[in-house]
């Protein structure tokens, strides 16, 4: 890792820069624009080709069988299964919390005015199922639009030699999907948001994916919408001489595992933290079983700034914006008030973010890249829309007439003032 001791124009230019979020690579956006077209024009043939090329897999079938989502059970040790659905419990408290509600106002005489909130019919949720497969993945997208009260909940997958993860599989069914694909890539957002034979066309995708699927939901964003384009993950934690060192460097180190391009940032006023962090940090990785992947996030991506005063720690932070936040100070949640740009935060040296990951509630699917200045994490706001609407009486509309038309006139538009007239003088 490597320490920056003073936060300069130059240092924090390139923190705003260290996404691959928003970098193109035209060579990979033609690729998926041809892909997006090919699917488009032979449907799950197309899927089948794709699976074959990229994949190794000859499907016969798009579609996981009921019975193989069932036969998981089986497949799949008793203790993931009951931490599952412990998981799933932990966050359906947690999301219900979250509906929004319609509104209807009358304050007004003759002039009723409301919202009304009602969820998205289908929605598509890719999980990845490369290198890694996340049942915690399926819980964290399903559970959200399940609350909100989506109709029809589409899992694609990619599909495995061996077949799909079983824990998958088994998180899936726990948390009420609907029907579930084995597809992947960039040819699997294609067919959920222009439909195929097979796959049904949605209305939104959630769920992260590699840089394929992430240019294939900005490509496809329009035609249905997306949750965000996710980039690599990363932690940050503010920590003062009261954080464990052992423990910072595990925690950092939990999402350094990710991602070769995964980030880990320290902020912190503790030059003798700093230098423990990172003695930990090298003695913690010669144990690590993805050691490999780790070290190149740690050597490319590790960051420790050294600041002076905890208000510049704080001050760091917000700039920084990160996916996730650990705040391991003094009275952490005294400074909860002070954080502006974060996607989740953990309070205190016991809430270890892996808590986050899996368990306790709050969605793992957040901004990544510094977009926590502007969005927020996955929640069950993301599968409902509102539709807003108004009624007039007569004596209502004759006393806002004057105001609408003069407004309308002002802009140019006639034909808006002379509809609203056509009412107020209607016996004319």
């Amino acid at each position: 890792m490597k320490i920056i001791e003073k936060m300069t124009p130059t240092a924090l230019a390139e923190l705003r820069q260290r996404s691959d979020t928003n970098r193109q690579d035209e060579v990979l956006t033609q690729q998926v624009q041809d892909i997006i077209a090919t699917v488009q024009k032979k449907g799950d043939q197309a899927l089948k080709e794709y699976s074959q090329a990229f994949d190794r897999v000859q499907l016969n079938d798009l579609r996981v069988p009921a019975a193989a989502i069932q036969a998981a059970f089986d497949q799949v040790d008793e203790k993931v299964v009951t931490a599952l659905k412990e998981a799933a419990e932990n966050i359906r408290s947690f999301h219900q919390l979250e509906r929004a509600q319609s509104f209807e106002d009358k304050s007004r005489p003759g002039v009723i005015r409301g919202t009304k909130v009602t969820p998205l019919a289908a929605v598509g949720i890719y999980v990845p199922g490369g290198t890694a497969a996340y049942p915690s993945s399926v819980l964290m997208n399903a559970i959200p639009a399940k609350i909100a009260g989506v109709n029809q909940i589409v899992m694609v997958t990619p599909p495995q030699a061996k077949g799909i993860n079983p824990a998958v599989l088994v998180a899936a069914s726990i948390a009420g999907v609907d029907e579930i694909y084995q597809i992947g890539g960039a040819q699997a957002i294609a067919a959920l948001a222009f439909g195929t034979e097979t796959i049904p066309q949605v209305d939104k995708i959630t769920g992260p994916g590699n840089a394929y699927v992430a240019e294939a939901k900005r490509q496809v964003y329009g035609t249905v919408a997306i949750d965000m384009i996710a980039g690599p993950s990363e932690i940050a934690i503010l920590a003062d001489e009261t954080a464990n060192a052992k423990n910072v460097a595990a925690d950092l180190l939990s999402q350094a595992e990710h991602d070769v391009r995964a980030q880990a940032m320290l902020v912190t006023n503790s030059a003798d933290l700093a230098q423990g962090v990172m003695k930990e940090v090298d003695e913690q990785l010669a144990k690590l079983p993805r050691r490999e992947i780790a070290s190149q996030s740690i050597a490319n991506n590790g960051v420790i700034y050294l600041v002076e005063t905890v208000q510049e720690m704080l001050d760091t932070m917000n700039k920084l914006a990160p996916e996730h936040l650990e705040i391991q100070l003094k009275n952490p949640s005294s400074y909860l008030d002070q954080i502006q740009n974060a996607g989740s935060v953990f309070l205190g040296p016991l809430a270890s973010e892996p808590l986050g990951d899996y368990l306790a509630g709050p969605n793992h699917i957040l901004p990544t890249g510094g977009t926590a200045r502007f969005s927020s994490a996955l929640g069950v706001w993301d599968f409902q829309k509102k539709i807003q609407y108004l009624e007039y009486d007569q004596k209502a509309l004759v006393k806002d007439a004057p105001f609408v038309t003069a407004l309308a006139r002002e802009e140019g538009l006639e034909g808006h003032a002379r509809a609203i007239e056509s009412r107020v003088n209607a016996d004319d």
